[in-house]
């Protein structure tokens, strides 16, 4: 039945980069997809806040915060903005179940994450927003105050989370290759960005089923780790519920709670099954795979040994982690905007300007000038085998794929895999312009076309 999945990838085309299973305490499956590789950290996007949660847990459990603590009482009330008596009960509690009633808005691709973001004190500008409910009434995604708890666990602890995070959870875990970035006043991003290997996600979730116990060391307090997946807050108009920084879906059969990230990061556990599931992609369905994963549990006894279909699995999860077969087709317009230098209109990416350069019919070059940095040049695949390069951002790897759509438009993709976004890029040429037209899977921005001119031509590496 795993099997089976591995078959609905590959003929969806599902852009999902690795699934890890664990049951009973047993590795199931460990598998990758090509072109993300076992070793490589994947950002986990949101699962981030739970990750934030959890650390609040530890320093709740060491005395460090209160669940109860307001947080005029962690930060101190001098000089916070828009301070009413609804604003002096908000406490750490209220930031773990998205209930602060702060004025946040998740709406227009979480507006308020984008304006603090713009802000020179982040965690400042979330501590100064109005209210706009009684603490407790409602739950909104608000994934700023998740960065305030995180400002809280390096005001209670005196290191940031991430530092705080490899003392007291990631190094007992054996947690050793991860990567989280802080802001400009050393607070480590609460929401997001955090990049973990896809086992290690496993051992967050393993430490939760197991009530915050690991290898006879209780890393979270039992009472908080049970009182972080009871519901906590009702989402308006979802059958999930919310508890510390984690999704729940007590209702379903089994039923599950779970870390959840844009782009189909998970780390979802059913205690009723003692497993623990770990996906991360570049913005597809996990429950897709899932309805194979629970096809597959037959039994909670052992069941008898099955050669054949472990054989299976076996070559699928081979398969998986393999490069496709190569394929190509290369129009003349390629030696005419080979090595053309394409200035580009303004553009929420900060792109100035882009180059190919086609050598051959299986590779072409990718140069783009940003406003921030110049990228280095990067291969593209022709052949239907994207080309991989390993300077990407966090130092994960970017995958580059592309082809002819017409004799005069070209399409690639730009694939960031650990880093979940993956931009299209689809250029038709006419004389000396370029029409860009760009989206991105996940849809970190919205579709665009961007206008290109030519500002120079590289005579060396054409296409012949």
């Amino acid at each position: 039945m795993l099997a089976n999945a591995f078959d609905y990838v590959r003929e969806h085309q599902s852009p999902i980069h690795s699934l890890t299973i664990i049951r009973n305490g047993y590795v199931v499956v460990d598998a990758y997809f090509w072109p993300f590789q076992k070793g490589q950290f994947h950002d986990v996007a949101s699962v981030t806040k739970s990750v934030t949660s959890t650390l609040a847990g530890i320093a709740i459990g060491r005395h460090q915060l209160e669940l109860h603590q307001p947080l005029t009482s962690v930060f101190g009330p001098q000089g916070i903005a828009n301070l009413d008596d609804r604003k002096k009960r908000v406490t750490i509690e209220h930031l773990l179940t998205m209930t602060s009633g702060l004025d946040c808005d998740a709406s227009q691709g979480e507006i308020t994450l984008s304006r603090m973001r713009q802000s020179s004190d982040w965690s400042r500008f979330m501590l100064d927003l109005p209210m706009r409910d009684e603490p407790g009434s409602h739950f909104e995604y608000c994934s700023g105050g998740m960065h305030l708890l995180s400002a809280a666990i390096t005001k209670a602890t005196g290191q940031s989370a991430f530092d705080f995070a490899r003392r007291e959870l990631f190094g007992p875990l054996g947690i050793n290759h991860a990567a989280w970035p802080a802001d400009g006043h050393g607070v480590s991003y609460g929401w997001g960005d955090l990049h973990l290997e896809p086992l290690d996600m496993a051992k967050l979730g393993y430490l939760w089923l197991n009530d915050g116990r690991w290898e006879g060391r209780q890393l979270v307090p039992k009472e908080w780790m049970r009182a972080a997946v009871r519901p906590q807050a009702q989402p308006q108009g979802s059958d999930e519920k919310y508890g510390y920084g984690l999704w729940l879906q007590p209702d379903r059969k089994p039923s599950l709670f779970e870390a959840n990230g844009r782009g189909g990061q998970r780390i979802s556990v059913s205690p009723e099954k003692n497993i623990v599931v770990v996906f991360t992609g570049g913005e597809f369905e996990p429950g897709d795979i899932g309805t194979f994963i629970l096809a597959a549990l037959k039994s909670d006894q052992p069941l008898p040994e099955n050669p054949s279909a472990a054989a299976r699995l076996a070559a699928a999860v081979g398969d998986a982690a393999t490069p496709p077969p190569p394929i190509s087709f290369m129009p003349p317009l390629a030696r005419t905007v080979s090595g053309k230098r394409y200035a580009l209109s303004e553009n929420p990416l900060g792109l100035k300007s882009l180059m190919l350069t086609f050598a051959g019919t299986e590779t072409a070059q990718l140069q783009f000038e940003l406003k921030s940095r110049n990228e280095p040049s990067r291969p593209i695949g022709l052949d239907g085998t994207p080309r991989v390069s390993s300077d990407g951002n966090f130092g994960l790897p970017v995958a580059v794929g592309g082809r002819w759509e017409s004799s005069n438009t070209f399409v690639f993709d730009y694939n960031e895999v650990g880093n979940i976004n993956a931009f299209r890029f689809r250029l038709t040429f006419s004389g000396n312009d370029v029409d860009v037209d760009l989206s991105e899977r996940s849809r970190v921005i919205q579709s665009m076309r961007v206008h290109g001119t030519t500002v120079s031509q590289v005579t060396t590496g054409q296409a012949h």
